[in-house]
């Protein structure tokens, strides 16, 4: 089967394939070394209340970094577990749902404000919803989180001048994607942007779709911004199938044995988020325009993410969305 053929038709096929994957061998990038500290960097995080967003905050914090954690939920107490856990007290909260764009505006100015300067950002936030609901903008949830916010938080920082460029200092974006981003066959143009029902038989399916959408975005940024040089590195990753409460909206009847799967099959949040953190830190990694890890072994995306008259379209497709709606 190639990388681009369809995977998933259901829940159960994704949490099979996330399972069997777990056990292939696979090549590593590497490990952190002693040098790879992040002293002095500024790291804002999103969806670091819980789960992989949580873990990545508290080995970051540990490695030196002032860690932003951007959530909706949790504070103050997740910012103090994450001190406690760290031996750090550089650590901060704001407030964001990323369901609201007048939130991720308001995130931006306080990052601006209170921050000043980030050096590293994490757009680790996603939804898994049990139907579609509505975002008050009228969009599809799970495509307002997963792909939509991504673009308006990182495009709005840039144009805020929230990143730290001072000198020869090469900031980071990096995507918590997933190899489900393998699964669509093509993109939706034609209804780009339009609300559709489904339920949660759907649901895996929209979560890939959307996953690819923002993974296409990710390398088009990547073009964009390093045009003659590197000027930023846009990274992305799967962290492979991890044991998170992202499944919350599952099924009342089907959660004991998808809770009981989890624990036994899937990685801790603390191990899953060493991609995560690689890509954060390393500095093996430094000056490279854009990078992929499945885990920690590096492997291209799907052709479709990487196309760059897909990544194009889909920038020039939600602007327009971006300008006509909100």
């Amino acid at each position: 089967m190639s990388e681009t053929t369809k995977k998933y038709n259901s829940p159960l096929q994704a949490t099979i394939s996330g399972i069997l994957d777990l056990f292939k061998k696979r090549e590593s990038v590497g490990s952190l070394t002693k040098n790879d500290h992040l002293q002095g960097k500024k790291v804002l995080i999103t969806g670091s209340s819980s789960g992989l967003g949580l873990a990545t905050a508290k080995q970051l914090a540990a490695l030196g970094a002032e860690v932003i954690m951007a959530v909706r939920s949790g504070i103050p107490e997740k910012g103090e577990e994450v001190k406690k856990a760290s031996g750090s007290n550089k650590v901060t909260m704001l407030y964001v749902d990323l369901s609201d764009f007048n939130a991720i505006k308001k995130l931006i100015t306080e990052v601006k404000l209170k921050v000043k300067k980030i050096d590293i950002l994490i757009c680790n936030a996603a939804v898994v919803v049990s139907e579609a609901r509505k975002t008050s903008a009228g969009f599809d949830e799970m495509f307002t989180v997963n792909y939509l916010s991504k673009f308006v938080l990182v495009n709005g920082l840039l144009k805020e001048n929230c990143f730290n460029t001072e000198g020869n200092t090469i900031p980071r974006i990096v995507f918590v994607s997933s190899e489900s981003h393998r699964n669509p066959t093509a993109f939706e143009w034609d209804t780009f942007g339009k609300f559709q029902e489904h339920k949660m038989a759907k649901t895996v399916e929209r979560y890939g779709y959307y996953k690819l959408l923002m993974t296409t975005f990710a390398q088009e940024l990547s073009r964009r911004l390093n045009v003659d040089k590197t000027n930023y590195s846009v990274f992305a990753l799967c962290p492979g199938p991890v044991n998170s409460n992202i499944a919350r909206e599952a099924p009342k009847l089907v959660q004991p044995v998808m809770k009981l799967v989890f624990k036994i099959f899937f990685n801790s949040p603390e191990k899953a988020a060493a991609p995560v953190v690689y890509l954060t830190a390393s500095k093996a990694i430094e000056g490279k325009p854009t990078d992929y890890l499945f885990l920690m072994s590096r492997k291209p995306v799907d052709e479709l993410a990487s196309n760059p008259e897909n990544g194009e379209r889909l920038w020039s497709l939600t602007e327009k969305l971006l300008k006509t709606h909100v």
